[in-house]
């Protein structure tokens, strides 16, 4: 078989598609560009505002959406509110049940960013993080295997810990939840709240990352938690993980 042939039935890498919502034109060019210069990864959708994103986004679909979350008409956080809502309502397993939402910030203590996380989104990310780290939080967050930019994120946890205890004391059926939790589950479920990753826990209590896998889907189950970061938060709430900890 000849090279050429042996190259044209190579299957090509499936591709990341991703949405950019963005009230600035310049930014979602530059995403853009960065986006598609990527093998695996395309931009299927750009929208000015929330109330844009979500109408696009009802027909079309995409697998990540970096957010904005301070825009006018629509900010980040409702629109965030209500994609996760169509998520809710797609059939299960299917493509648009997977999305995720990841939220684009100037500041990384934004309270913004917190709330758009409590709407649904996965995690956020500073605007201005190298190029490297935006292509692999798209990744990552893709994955659904680890928090992004966990430091990032323990920093905006941290700074807002009281309000999350306080938020956390008026929801005890949280407490209740992590309650239920085996000894084993408690430990992972420790891990990913200071930002582990499932090779990390796996390599710290020693066990295959197909036990840990399903430990954390377990987790996510007792829990009613979309996805990492929910669990992340969650910990706080409920006083499992104080700042400093």
């Amino acid at each position: 078989m000849s090279l050429s042939a042996t190259s044209a039935t190579a299957p090509a890498p499936e591709q990341i598609r991703v949405a950019l919502v963005d009230d600035q034109q310049l930014v979602r060019s530059g995403f853009g560009m960065l986006i598609n210069s990527q093998p695996d990864l395309t931009v299927v959708v750009e929208a000015g505002n929330g109330i844009e994103a979500v109408q696009a986004l009802a027909g079309t679909t995409a697998d990540v959406v970096l957010m904005d979350v301070r825009m006018p008409g629509m900010d980040g956080i409702e629109a965030t509110r209500q994609l996760m809502e169509q998520v809710a309502a797609a059939p299960a397993g299917s493509r648009r049940s997977e999305l995720k939402v990841v939220v684009l910030t100037t500041f990384d203590l934004d309270e913004y960013a917190l709330a758009a996380i409590q709407a649904g989104a996965s995690g956020f990310l500073l605007k201005d993080a190298p190029p490297e780290e935006l292509l692999e939080a798209i990744r990552t967050v893709h994955r659904g295997d680890a928090v992004i930019a966990p430091s990032t994120t323990r920093r905006l946890l941290e700074h807002v810990a009281p309000l999350l205890r306080t938020q956390g004391s008026q929801r005890p059926e949280h407490h209740a939840a992590v309650e239920r939790l085996t000894a084993r589950e408690r430990e992972v479920f420790e891990l990913i709240a200071l930002g582990q990753s499932n090779p990390e826990i796996a390599a710290g209590l020693f066990l295959s990352e197909a036990t840990v896998k399903t430990h954390v889907g377990h987790i996510l189950a007792k829990l009613e938690a979309r996805d990492r970061v929910q669990i992340v938060v969650m910990a706080y709430e409920t006083g499992v993980v104080t700042p400093g900890s």
